[in-house]
């Protein structure tokens, strides 16, 4: 069985014209449900985190004025996004499905998150549509209780995750490893414990060469308890935010090669759907299934 991790409520009536795709996350679980890939038996719906439960990752002065909706403008000009309740519902339940995925990746080697990713959120603001870090909370929460000792963040989205390498950078158990186009997003990088940044226009050849390279070496030296898998699409060559030239068949070939690599040696994977950016929404949510797509084939195959 591959565990999928979604909530109803990831998708909400937004803004048509925003840059942001709020209803990809609906897309994408329709999507797998046509498939036959998302069943009832192999889906998990998390919860909501309080904000005392958030505030363990992230500053409580700003967790508060998130969640109550008293953010300067300045502020939410950052963040990129229209503040609603609909926005704070979804924001306070992405960080649990992370940390749910995780969980269940531990338990089974390998589950899927139907979104996540949110690797700009920094400890006291939020940037790049991103408002809470949830793959920096799940780490926090799963090193805390003992879960885990070692974990690598895998972060192939094409924009660096500058908030996931500023807010673990004092965690020595946590290693994170961004691999992004340079000239883009965002403009001031922060230091993962090791940064790739790749030239514009590169293709699938260089690109699987250099992603496989790193995670090779990376497995080898660190031996991780869990990987997290931030599996951003938005390397597509057609995406409007991306300067990378990478095929559909590209990801795939890099989504199967980050997960049989890790699973070939016994090392749990908790997937998250990172960036994708396109006007035509169905076309980008089969983008963002490629991952659990290859990701099932993989479970099925598994003893």
């Amino acid at each position: 069985m591959l565990p999928l991790v979604y909530h109803p409520d990831y998708s909400f009536p937004f803004p048509g014209k925003h840059r942001f795709p709020m209803e990809k996350f609906s897309l994408l679980q329709g999507y797998l449900r046509s498939k036959g890939i998302a069943r009832g038996d192999n889906e998990f719906r998390p919860g909501r985190a309080k904000p005392a439960l958030l505030s363990q990752a992230h500053c409580p002065q700003y967790v508060s004025a998130m969640v109550n909706g008293t953010l300067e403008s300045k502020a939410l000009r950052r963040m990129g996004l229209p503040w609603s309740e609909g926005l704070m519902k979804r924001t306070c339940i992405a960080p649990m499905g992370t940390l749910m995925t995780a969980q269940l990746a531990l338990q089974h080697g390998l589950a899927c998150h139907l979104a996540g990713g949110t690797h700009h959120a920094h400890y006291d603001f939020g940037s790049g549509f991103c408002i809470f870090n949830d793959q920096a909370f799940a780490v926090q929460q799963l090193l805390a209780r003992g879960a885990v000792e070692t974990v690598l963040l895998f972060d192939c989205d094409v924009h660096q995750g500058d908030g996931t390498a500023a807010m673990l950078a004092q965690e020595p158990r946590a290693f994170t490893c961004s691999i992004h186009c340079e000239k883009n997003f965002p403009v001031r990088k922060m230091h993962s414990d090791l940064d790739v940044g790749l030239p514009p226009g590169m293709t699938d050849g260089d690109y699987l060469d250099v992603v496989f390279d790193t995670l090779e070496r990376l497995l080898d030296q660190l031996q991780p308890d869990l990987v997290f898998y931030d599996a951003g699409v938005d390397i597509y060559a057609q995406d409007p935010l991306g300067r990378l030239a990478v095929s559909e068949q590209g990801i795939a070939d890099r989504d199967r090669g980050v997960i049989e690599r890790c699973r070939r040696r016994h090392i749990p994977v908790a997937t998250v759907i990172g960036g994708g950016y396109d006007d035509d929404r169905d076309a980008l949510a089969r983008r963002h299934a490629i991952v659990i797509e290859e990701a099932a084939t993989i479970a099925a195959l598994s003893p």
